[in-house]
């Protein structure tokens, strides 16, 4: 049997199309998945070369196939596992199989909504702290506040009092140099040998060296001073490998905290843009916002127990990320052939599903575009959360989950609490980069 007629696929785009459009695809691939998907259904592929085949899906069954029912046999692309672990080591982000079961099972209690709740409390002067001297009454680009805010929130969890602000400052510009030389070599892989050549690639890897060395001079100092401090790290250290009864060591603790900053600032920071601009154009979901904080706090002043009843605010939340999906894309590896809804496909099928067009995918979906928080509450929620991934799904969907909401729910709050938030920009735009980055989002803040 030849091989052609063991293997099918997916409609496909061929090969001519894709190069005409490559150079539109680099800058924006959104618009054109749109027309793809539009054109073949929900689910096309493309080969390249002889044998190299990728899906591209919007299709739910085939999301919850390769991250959930038989994630097993789905690895991480050599883009997440190569060209991010080159500068990020081999933290729960960039590795597969048992070393990363292994972690996830060692760093998952830290997680634990009882230990959420012990950081709240920090999480909230922060917030306060980095909001109080906003700009009002005149616009202002969101994102920019937006990352500041969600950085020192993850630094401040993390380290609660052992980092200097000028090292902080250090180790958010080499997280985004770092950040932005990656997305030059993944899309534009011919040039490879230039960035070599000019140094690039050394310089790059040289900054990613010196963050290492902040964050373990950080984890040493911890180590040695044996202070007992309610943050993130503390919960890092205290961990012990089932097996050996050992805690990590220091260079995988650093791996592992790299990648909490970089996951857990950039995502928050654009769904928290994309959150506040939609709030800025719905003036009634904005009041209901108010209403909903305004009732619970005169309930409670316990802050933990006040996000607890925060189901208005967290289904408006959840639409902003249905919409304006922080992380908007992933993709997998098939380690063996496998039947995929349907179609079967050769072992090292590239496959990646767009969360951006799942969660506007008029198939699971009313009125895709819209922006309708009552998705999220009572009996709908049930049928919305089985089309929903801001987080990912299945055994690797995000561990900081939980301590997003919290940060992003604590920001809206107090945000909404102060200020008439109106929106500038009459639409949106966005630049989907590893993650998808709001650009130019302007809001005006007005005193309530």
């Amino acid at each position: 049997m030849s091989e052609n007629k063991k293997y099918n696929y997916p409609n496909r785009l061929s090969i001519f199309r894709f190069f005409l459009d490559a150079e539109g695809v680099r800058k924006n691939p959104i618009p054109f998945h749109k027309r793809y998907f539009d054109k073949f259904g929900d689910s096309f592929s493309l080969r390249i070369g002889f044998s190299k085949h990728i899906i591209l899906s919007r299709d739910n069954e085939v999301a919850q196939y390769i991250l959930q029912k038989n994630q097993k046999n789905y690895h991480k692309s050599k883009f997440q596992s190569v060209y991010l672990s080159k500068y990020l080591g081999k933290g729960l982000l960039t590795v597969d199989g048992d070393f990363w079961l292994k972690q996830r099972r060692l760093i998952q209690p830290a997680f634990h909504k009882q230990k959420m709740n012990q950081l709240v409390e920090n999480m909230n002067q922060t917030i306060v702290l980095e909001l109080d001297d906003l700009i009002e009454e005149k616009p202002v680009d969101l994102f920019p506040i937006m990352s500041q805010l969600a950085f020192n929130v993850v630094a401040k969890s993390l380290f609660e009092l052992s980092i200097s602000e000028e090292k902080l400052i250090r180790i958010k510009y080499i997280i985004e140099e770092v950040q932005n030389f990656l997305i030059k070599e993944i899309r534009l892989p011919h040039k490879a040998w230039w960035f070599s050549v000019t140094g690039q690639v050394k310089k790059h890897l040289e900054l990613a060296e010196e963050n290492n060395s902040i964050i373990r001079e950080i984890v040493e100092e911890r180590s040695r001073s044996k202070e007992d401090i309610n943050d993130l790290l503390n919960m890092l250290l205290e961990t012990r490998y089932e097996d050996t009864g050992e805690g990590m060591s220091v260079k995988q603790l650093v791996d592992e905290i790299k990648v909490l900053f970089i996951a857990g600032h950039e995502t928050t920071a654009n769904a928290l843009t994309f959150t506040l601009y939609l709030l800025g154009t719905n003036t009634e979901i904005q009041q209901k916002v108010l209403d909903e904080i305004t009732a619970i706090e005169s309930q409670t002043e316990n802050v933990v127990e006040q996000l607890q009843k925060m189901t208005y605010t967290n289904a408006v939340l959840n639409e902003a990320m249905r919409l304006y999906p922080p992380a908007w894309i992933t993709d997998r590896e098939n380690v063996e052939d496998d039947n995929l809804a349907g179609y079967n496909i050769k072992k090292g099928t590239l496959i990646g599903v767009s969360f951006y067009e799942l969660h506007r995918n008029p198939k699971y979906w009313e009125n895709p575009e819209e922006f309708i928080p009552e998705r999220f509450l009572g009996e709908q929620k049930k049928q919305s959360m089985q089309y929903f991934y801001p987080f990912g799904a299945g055994p690797r969907m995000c561990i900081g989950a939980g301590f997003a909401i919290y940060e992003m729910c604590l920001t809206i709050s107090y945000l909404v609490k102060k200020f008439t938030i109106t929106s500038v920009n009459s639409e949106i735009q966005f630049n989907p980069l590893i993650t998808l980055k709001p650009v130019g989002v302007k809001v005006l803040f007005s005193k309530r």
